[in-house]
């Protein structure tokens, strides 16, 4: 029997890195282009002279490293089928192949810019060679300081911390209601616990969003027990695809945030804003709550508001964003993150009863 592989278990991944990721690309840009920058002081004879070179350098370079990219780019799931040598070699010769073509076409348009000869050729065929295995170099020493195996740990760190805050704030709306009416703390009790099954239900790193708006909408009913028509919340998820997976326990630590530092200060309560929708490639998140402009409600949940910049760090890196925007009278937190569609799900669950006798 083959041996299974949590999707949990740690180890130090051993491949090449993944040129989709825009952090990827940005990285690889900046870095060429920072090796071109200490070529040219290095050649250069004064500070125009750093300009010049950098300009010539740049004519052959910016071509080859484009095209680069943009072949990584759609080879990438070519690559990830390929064993880590293999795929270094491919990416090695893709990028002497593609310096001598733009080296030799170039040579047509920037004659002047550009020796040319056999000498040259060679050496900028191995010139592309060199900084390609520099730049695999590189991703491989980060993939080992930022293991995959390092980056589970945090996350896992994270949610281990995350959960029992999430539970201490839920128990705390519940106690809110205990004394003035018991009945309905019971049965609050019990869709607390509810609640929280679904919380711990998640092995992986991501769910879908229909179970985080699910639990994000638990949480609220348990909040408006206790503040009752003071909290008034709405709900703008006409073009959230329902499909769309992004890290657990997101939206209730922001919730947690707009209605104890938002609507609990404010004897007349307010409304809690919730916007979900996708634009094109991207998922966004935004949450509005009105706020006093002078007096703090109490200091809190800051742990639980840098926990979730953190997590969303290390899962989808330089692609997603978190800002917020404080007005006189209002706060306002966007979450931008790349739109993850959920796969789909395997037949062998529907199909594994077919083909079974029953006496």
């Amino acid at each position: 029997m083959p041996n299974m592989q949590s999707i949990n278990q740690n180890r130090l991944s051993v491949a090449l890195p993944d040129f989709r990721k825009l952090g990827v690309m940005l990285r690889s840009l900046l870095l060429v282009n920072g090796m071109v920058l200490l070529v040219a002081i290095a050649e250069a004879s004064s500070w125009q002279d750093i300009v010049k070179r950098m300009i010539d350098i740049s004519a052959l370079l910016q071509p080859v490293l484009l095209l680069n990219l943009s072949l990584l780019f759609v080879l990438n799931p070519w690559l990830k089928r390929l064993t880590y040598k293999q795929g270094i070699t491919a990416v090695l010769l893709m990028a002497m192949t593609v310096t001598l073509i733009i080296y030799h076409l170039g040579g047509k348009l920037f004659f002047d810019t550009i020796a040319h000869g056999y000498f040259y050729s060679v050496r900028n065929a191995l010139l592309g060679i060199v900084v390609a295995g520099l730049l695999l170099v590189y991703f491989r020493f980060n993939v080992g300081v930022y293991s995959p195996a390092f980056d589970e740990a945090r996350l896992q760190a994270l949610q281990a911390r995350i959960r029992p805050h999430f539970l201490f704030n839920t128990i705390n709306a519940v106690l809110g209601i205990i004394r003035a009416n018991p009945k309905r703390a019971e049965t609050a009790l019990e869709d607390m616990a509810d609640l929280f099954r679904m919380a711990m239900a998640h092995d992986g790193d991501l769910v879908a969003m229909r179970q985080e708006v699910a639990l994000a909408r638990q949480y609220l009913a348990l909040e408006q027990l206790r503040l009752g028509e003071r909290l008034k919340v709405n709900w703008y998820t006409e073009n959230m695809p329902d499909d769309a997976l992004l890290p657990p326990l997101i939206l209730q630590p922001l919730l947690e945030n707009a209605v104890y530092h938002g609507i609990e200060p404010l004897t007349e309560g307010g409304f809690v804003d919730i916007k979900l929708y996708r634009n094109g490639n991207e998922m966004h998140l935004e949450m509005y709550n009105p706020r006093r402009e002078q007096g703090s409600h109490h200091v809190g949940n800051k742990m639980a508001l840098s926990n979730i910049r953190e997590r969303l760090a290390l899962q989808f890196d330089v692609e997603a964003s978190y800002t917020v925007e404080i007005g006189k009278d209002f706060y306002r937190v966007h979450i931008k993150l790349p739109y993850v569609k959920e796969p789909p799900k395997s037949h062998l669950s529907r199909d594994k009863n077919k083909g079974q006798t029953f006496a």
